[in-house]
């Protein structure tokens, strides 16, 4: 990752978690003054890895925005950033339809209620939205629609895009919706870095980074102590008998398996799903789990150090609390590389464009 500007922006961060896109954004150039969660391993680990950062462990809901100016000293800030939780949006939420969809669910209302509410009051120059993929689903369109208007009618020049971490470098497919605005005219959305299938003379574009490129040296021994890393649960047996890449479809009479275990389509596709050394992860997700992926291509769980390497975290980057919530802080966050990108873009609209209200 890149070293931050000499000259840094402002950035207020809201839902920072563990500071996965704070990272990024202090590698595009932005010098984040306050920074606000209410998880308490999240404070812990984002206070160790940014200690010089002032850090409100507190909901949005009960955080006045005149408390966030004073923890920043100032309110001139250039971007706000922050992921609202996003379950409300997220596909499981298809499944369960005993809970609330998207603004009908009070923490979604809360939350994304809370970061409209600040954008509201500060009017910072830029601000940076991130969000699971569902947040775009037509299911979830008053949602999105509401948190466009609401930009637009505060004077924002708004855009929204779908984006994968994997274009931008980062060794996982990660789909992640975007929301940006500026008072100065559109921000152009950042270039892909990376791509699928590469070698286009007319691309500049280098191949995905894969997840064996980056995990190799982390798993150098075929024979290492995996103890508490078991994977597969009842299934163990035959998660060793599935191909790196693959999922229990494996054995389904669908795929020509000559004696199916599964049904088609009967589990979530993360079952029993396994790494390919040769391809990006799958979606770090924020459960660590025994039988759903992505799992490692040895047959076990990921370690804690993997999963930081598949969401571009430094190695040195502490994390708080037990394993679990580690885990969850890590699958939560914003791949750092692909915040680096996001936050390139922004500065590189806001030094060039002239903010109206400094205009005499």
């Amino acid at each position: 990752m890149r070293k931050a500007h000499s000259k840094p922006l402002t950035c207020l961060s809201l839902f920072s978690g563990c500071g996965g896109l704070d990272l990024g954004l202090e590698a595009a150039g932005f010098r984040v003054v306050t920074a606000l969660d209410a998880n308490e391993d999240c404070s812990a680990s984002y206070r160790a890895n940014f200690p010089s950062t002032p850090f409100i462990l507190d909901r949005i809901g009960q955080v006045s925005t005149e408390s966030l100016i004073k923890h920043a000293g100032t309110s001139e800030i250039d971007l706000l950033a922050g992921g609202p939780p996003c379950p409300a949006f997220s596909k499981s939420r298809f499944y369960r339809t005993d809970k609330p969809r998207a603004l009908n669910d009070p923490v979604a209302a809360e939350t994304v209620g809370g970061y409209l509410r600040v954008l509201r009051d500060l009017r910072p120059r830029a601000f940076i939205l991130e969000n699971v993929r569902g947040l775009a689903y037509g299911v979830h369109k008053e949602a999105l629609d509401h948190i466009l208007n609401t930009a637009e009618g505060l004077g924002y020049a708004v855009g929204w895009h779908i984006y994968n971490a994997a274009d931008y470098g980062v060794p996982q497919i990660r789909e992640r919706c975007v929301v940006m605005g500026s008072l100065t005219g559109p921000v152009i959305r950042p270039r892909p870095t990376h791509a699928k299938v590469s070698g286009d003379a007319l691309s500049l574009a280098e191949p995905w980074v894969t997840a064996g490129e980056v995990l190799g040296d982390l798993d150098t021994d075929a024979n290492a102590d995996d103890k508490g890393h078991f994977a597969g649960g009842k299934h163990h047996d035959l998660l060793c008998g599935i191909p790196p890449g693959e999922n229990y479809l494996f054995y389904t009479k669908e795929r020509g398996h000559p004696q199916p275990k599964f049904i088609w389509r009967s589990r979530y596709w993360s079952f029993l799903l396994k790494l390919s050394p040769d391809l990006p992860a799958w979606t770090i997700q924020a459960r660590r789990s025994n039988n759903m992926g992505p799992l490692h291509w040895r047959n076990r769980i990921l370690r804690i150090g993997e999963v930081k390497r598949l969401q571009t975290f430094p190695d040195a980057f502490e994390l708080c609390g037990r394993l679990e919530s580690q885990w969850r802080q890590v699958g939560n966050a914003v791949p750092p590389e692909f915040a680096r990108a996001l936050g390139d873009a922004i500065r590189h609209h806001l030094e060039h464009t002239t903010d109206a209200r400094l205009v005499a």
